[in-house]
């Protein structure tokens, strides 16, 4: 499998398979909105496009980075997410670096969306489909984010290579830049769990793809059998 690890600014054409990786937080929260029962997530563009959509659809639930704001229910924190009953509900997530990198790569043939929760039945997935070339883009910090860059690597180990140990990269996420600030304070909207939460590795047994619906980019959940003893296969 040839792989490519891009930052969104490097993506000058439109891969084939795209993997869009954002650890702390965009694609941990999405994958515990679908644990708490979310039925789908739209991807908005910018805060206003959010804004919009909920305001069109009032009883779907918008969320955003940083700290609460009007109009929006919850914030990016899964920590904060993980108590919230989403069973059927329609989540709109808008994201400084995840949702923007998602579409950035929308008219790839497939796109899926990961973080450390979702590597393994990720990079199963992309076993199953037999993939010659998958992008990674890397959305944290430009492209240099090393919680993303080390998931989307070890990703890219476990779908070629199924020995591949996780360990070296969850230290690189545990030490980076991300992982600081918000055990720091520096971001808002944070929950002291959010860190351990993003770096549990394999939590939900699922894959996250991202197709267009109309007008809208939406993330649903793809489920994948777990192996005896991986993953967590009572959730959906």
């Amino acid at each position: 499998m040839d792989t490519r690890f891009l930052g969104m600014a490097d993506l000058v054409d439109v891969p084939s398979v795209a993997v869009v990786v954002d650890v702390m937080r965009a694609f941990t929260v999405a994958a515990w909105a679908f644990a708490q029962g979310a039925e789908k997530i739209v991807l908005a563009g910018s805060l206003d496009e959010a804004l919009a959509l909920k305001a069109s659809h009032p009883e779907w639930v918008a969320l955003k980075d940083g700290p609460r704001a009007p109009g929006f229910e919850m914030v990016n924190s899964p920590g904060l997410l993980r108590s919230v009953d989403l069973g059927g509900r329609t989540v709109v997530q808008k994201t400084t670096a995840g949702t923007v990198g998602a579409l950035a790569v929308k008219e790839a043939s497939l796109v899926l969306c990961a973080g450390f929760v979702v590597a393994e039945a990720t990079a199963r997935l992309l076993r199953t489909r037999g993939s010659d070339s998958v992008t990674f883009v890397v959305t944290g910090e430009d492209g240099r984010a090393d919680e993303d860059l080390a998931c989307a690597q070890y990703i890219a180990g476990r779908a070629t290579d199924a020995g591949t140990d996780a360990a070296e990269f969850l230290r690189r996420a545990a030490q980076s830049r991300a992982a600081a600030e918000l055990i720091e304070g520096v971001r808002q909207g944070v929950h002291p769990d959010d860190v351990a939460l993003c770096l549990e590795l394999d939590r939900f047994p699922f894959a996250m793809v991202a197709t267009s619906e109309g007008p809208l980019m939406v993330l649903r959940p793809h489920a994948m059998p777990s192996p005896a003893g991986a993953g967590r296969p009572d959730l959906p």
